[in-house]
């Protein structure tokens, strides 16, 4: 017997030690882990499901992790992956420490065989961690089992190392964040039991490069089995496109070049402060082309893929305002009257220019911020809603509270520019952001506990509803709308399509992939 069945063996067969009343303990495959009872429920934080990928792991499909003895303490976060500074609450600091392969479950008391949400974080595949949501609140109200996963990201995720390295498998690399995603899947599937989930019904979900990512995995081959659903939020952007495997090695190539690095040798022996400065400017995303995605995710869906699994998704009424912000006003140069023509001309075309006139809307930068949240989310998530239709049931909403407060983040800034329904907002009504308790008033409040019962009704059944609301629609072209009472509530609405101009970005679409 190998020395890890040995140690596994025993690790399984140890004696829990005394502890304290209130404290979770549950056996893993892996070993004890003890966690922490909370007012909403257990919580085990920071559970390795594979081994650190260090060394000579870095850029290799993630291993299983190694049996550890006695009870190992689950109170704590583990470390985020390798990311650099930004204006989120926690991550003022860069983040270089590689061992991060953690996830974090949460339980509400009592016993039962929950449904399962594995919760896949958003930040572009270059920035994030699990714990950017905190969902015991979500648990305990739904009755369901949430687990956040830490992956790999940016070059330590996504770098193509075909060409540098002959062990590739099938030739194709760069997908070892989604791999660790898998990973988390296994492990979720192994072990969830043990805390009161069901591994049979366990759905996928994420927001922006989580919603990619669940596209994505939805997409997969080697994810079947390990998902019955999943929710995709503000995540077809780029039709959930991964990037060609020759495009992937060549930008590895290029990555390494700019390292100094002919090899993986000697890029594994850079510091993972020096693979951060180095990514900047490359495209971090999946490659098509092997055995993990053989093809784009729109080729696969409409070959079956994903055929017969229910999948909700939606985007924000006004996606872009957070990007046309960040691009403008937030350095104190908002974009002006002056302006707007030729940068629309330049990002857009002349057609977009004039199906977003200026004096349509308040602001220049509002005017350009609707183009970009119809063209990068809103058309991509409804031309979605159709490639998946009549392959499988497909529920479609909108988050359109414009009065929602804006994210952590953002309100942190103390501007009063006007963000609406924008990208990451709606992350406030179902779960804990970034761990705080998001300035809801009533209205909101009842919102937030609606949209709850249609995220956690879809979880559970596969069918999202809501006490006294309209049931989330399963047929392509009319979605639910998610509003304030006062705002007219949730209502179904069948002219999304036309609102968000989407003839002019399909056209666009079909334009490009001709």
């Amino acid at each position: 017997m190998s020395v890890a069945l040995l140690a596994l063996a025993a690790a399984l067969l140890t004696p829990v030690p005394a502890q304290a009343a209130d404290d979770p303990v549950v056996r893993t495959t892996a070993g004890w882990v003890r966690g922490e009872t909370t007012a909403e429920g257990h919580q085990f934080l920071g559970i390795p499901y594979a081994e650190p990928p260090v060394g000579e792991l870095r850029w290799k499909d993630p291993r299983p992790v190694r049996p550890w003895q006695g009870i190992r303490g689950a109170a704590d976060f583990g470390n985020k992956c390798v990311q650099g500074a930004s204006w989120d609450p926690g991550y003022e600091q860069p983040s270089h420490t590689e061992d991060c392969l953690d996830l974090n479950v949460y339980a509400p008391e009592g016993a039962g065989r929950r449904a399962v949400l594995v919760w896949l974080h958003g930040g572009g595949l270059t920035a994030g961690a699990g714990q950017d949501i905190v969902p015991d609140t979500f648990a305990r109200r739904t009755g369901t089992v949430v687990v956040t996963v830490n992956y790999r990201l940016g070059a330590m995720g996504f770098l193509a190392t075909a060409g540098l390295d002959g062990e590739a498998r099938d030739g194709v690399s760069g997908n070892f964040g989604m791999l660790d995603q898998q990973a988390a899947l296994r492990w979720v599937r192994a072990n969830i039991a043990r805390f009161g989930g069901d591994p049979g019904r366990v759905t996928i979900a994420g927001e922006s490069a989580g919603g990619r990512s669940v596209c994505t995995q939805l997409a997969s081959p080697t994810a079947k089995g390990l998902l019955r659903a999943g929710i995709i939020q503000s995540g077809a952007y780029g039709d959930c496109g991964a990037r060609a495997h020759d495009t992937a090695v060549s930008q590895g190539a290029a990555f390494a070049q700019k390292l100094g690095c002919a090899d993986l040798a000697c890029l594994r022996a850079k510091s993972a402060a020096e693979i951060l400065a180095a990514q900047n400017g490359f495209d971090w995303a999946p490659v098509a082309g092997g055995t993990f995605l053989p093809r784009q995710p729109k080729d696969a869906f409409e070959r079956g893929a994903a055929a017969g699994v229910p999948v909700m998704n939606g985007a924000n009424q006004d996606e872009g305002r957070l990007f046309a912000f960040a691009r403008f006003d937030v350095n104190g140069t908002p974009l002006t009257t002056d302006q707007y023509p030729t940068v629309m001309r330049t990002d857009f075309g002349d057609e977009a220019l004039a199906r977003y006139p200026l004096p349509s809307y308040p602001t220049p930068t509002i005017a350009y911020a609707t183009a970009q949240g119809d063209q990068l989310f809103a058309c991509p998530a409804l031309r979605l809603d159709g490639t998946l239709a009549g392959r499988g049931k497909v529920y479609a909403y909108e988050f359109a509270d414009r009065t929602s407060p804006p994210f952590a983040s953002l309100r942190d800034l103390g501007t009063d520019f006007d963000f609406g329904a924008t990208h990451v907002n709606e992350l406030q009504y179902l779960f804990k952001h970034f761990g705080l308790q998001s300035p809801l008033n009533a209205e909101q409040r009842t919102l937030a506990r609606q949209m709850i019962q249609y995220w956690g009704s879809f979880v559970r059944d596969g069918m999202p509803r809501a006490a006294g609301q309209p049931a989330m629609p399963a047929r392509p072209g009319t979605v639910l709308t998610l509003r304030t009472a006062s705002a007219d509530g949730n209502v179904l609405s069948a002219t999304a399509h036309r609102e968000h101009r989407c003839n002019l970005w399909d056209a666009e679409t079909v334009t490009q992939n001709g």
